[in-house]
């Protein structure tokens, strides 16, 4: 079960947190993390790309030109794929790229990742977000003075003045445990997380 220090937003050490093997401490799945991530961005696409087919072009009506006489191959319509401003042969259609991640792939992807940080000692763990006001001058500079900004993701319970705060940080993003997701945890360096949200997600994971 590890064990990590909790500190205050300081970066004074207040005491510590037990979290769960079972969640930040597995072994790391990198084929089953690779896996879901490539099919939460396959989700993203909107698959809307589409072009036209011989039977949807405008026009038609006429020959290209005339039948004999041009050397030419004989053209039926100006909506053919061969003429200018046709048809598209096997052109994109709509399409939903969506692939089907079954619940317990998700929760191993995610408590890989989870364990991943922890392993690399880039998970660290903070007492509380308690922000008086949604001021994003004052938490940048302290997170700015007492952590590294370097593609950090702080992870929290629904903490309205934390979100309005971080919201224009750049190389930050604020994320509720609810919306954890692979994606996130990978493409940041560094996971800032409040206690309790630290023991939500394990408890969560964990069942």
């Amino acid at each position: 079960m590890p064990t990590l220090e909790v500190v205050s937003l300081d970066k004074k050490k207040v005491g510590t947190v037990d979290l769960p093997d079972a969640v930040y401490g597995v072994k790391v799945n990198a084929a089953l993390v690779h896996q879901v991530l490539l099919a939460q961005l396959a989700g993203r696409r909107q698959g809307t790309a589409k072009t036209k087919t011989k039977s949807e072009v405008r026009g038609g009506g006429r020959k290209p030109f005339r039948q004999k006489g041009t050397g030419n191959a004989r053209q039926g319509s100006t909506r053919s794929p061969l003429q200018v401003g046709g048809g598209q042969n096997f052109g994109p259609i709509p399409r939903s790229y969506e692939q089907r991640t079954p619940k317990k792939m998700v929760k191993g992807a995610l408590c890989s990742a989870l364990s991943d940080r922890v392993k690399e000692n880039r998970f660290l763990v903070v007492d509380a977000f308690d922000l008086k006001d949604a001021k994003t001058k004052p938490f940048f500079n302290q997170l700015k003075k007492n952590f590294k900004l370097d593609k950090t993701l702080i992870i929290d319970e629904t903490n309205e003045n934390l979100e309005l705060s971080g919201r224009n940080i750049a190389q930050l993003k604020i994320l509720r445990t609810d919306a954890l997701n692979v994606y996130d945890i990978i493409k940041h360096e560094w996971i800032l997380v409040s206690k309790k949200a630290a023991e939500s997600i394990g408890e969560r994971l964990s069942k």
